[in-house]
């Protein structure tokens, strides 16, 4: 399975590889950029592979194996992604905090220290990248590839969370969509830096989302940061 190790690997991925939503998708897109919805001899074409990009994560959504490495010890790229995560986010001085089991994942999740600062500053990214994302892209045809790419990941998620957490004794519906949200929005918000082409940020930096994709990619749960933690589960 091809990981985000640069968010390029999946803007210029080449696989012949479809499905009927990715090929919808690309007619409906050549078809507006052929009635004329977008202007500028370059915008159509940028935008649009944009949104083929975009197309190819919500496929990609649907092979990740979601939560598989939950519970077991935090490699050590894991640990140096996550740091660059939440250093990139604007806490740099914020720890990585490894996640025993699906109880303390509760536990963590409900935790009253979780930092709203962090959300905040998500969300503030998020904003930009999205308004980004609206110079290039049309905006009907924006929101249909990005709601795809949220639900196709949610779908899948779901299931495996909810057999990662039965294999670890938790029968948890809240906490099993909670984990299913997260993905759901990870994979979102690493669509919108397709979409918004970030990924030609000055040097070899990765956009925070970029990074906190990879680590869903990798079987991880990252469930934000409370107090001076970063929790990785």
């Amino acid at each position: 399975m091809p990981k985000i190790t640069k968010i390029v690997e999946v803007a210029n991925d080449d696989d012949d590889e479809t499905d009927t939503d990715t090929e919808i998708e690309a007619a409906d897109t050549d078809a507006a950029y052929a009635d004329g919805d977008v202007t500028g001899e370059d915008a159509g074409i940028d935008a649009l592979d944009g949104l083929r990009a975009v197309a190819r994560l919500a496929r990609l959504c649907g092979r990740i194996n979601w939560f598989a490495a939950v519970g077991e010890p935090l490699e050590p790229s894991e640990i140096a992604d996550a740091e660059a995560y939440v250093a990139n986010l604007g806490f740099p001085d914020v720890s990585v905090g490894a996640v025993e089991d699906w109880r303390a994942a509760a536990a963590a999740a409900q935790a009253p220290e979780w930092r709203q600062d962090w959300w905040d500053a998500e969300e503030q990214m998020r904003q930009a990248l999205l308004q980004e994302a609206l110079q290039i892209n049309p905006e009907p045809d924006l929101m249909v590839a990005l709601t795809h790419v949220s639900t196709k990941a949610s779908e899948v998620a779901h299931g495996l969370a909810a057999v990662s957490a039965a294999r670890g004794g938790v029968a948890d519906e809240a906490l099993i969509r909670v984990a299913a949200g997260a993905a759901a929005q990870a994979a979102y918000q690493a669509a919108l830096v397709l979409a918004a082409q970030a990924e030609s940020m000055a040097g070899d930096a990765e956009h925070p989302f970029a990074v906190k994709f990879r680590l869903f990619e990798a079987g991880r749960l990252p469930l934000g940061i409370v107090g001076s933690t970063f929790n990785l589960f």
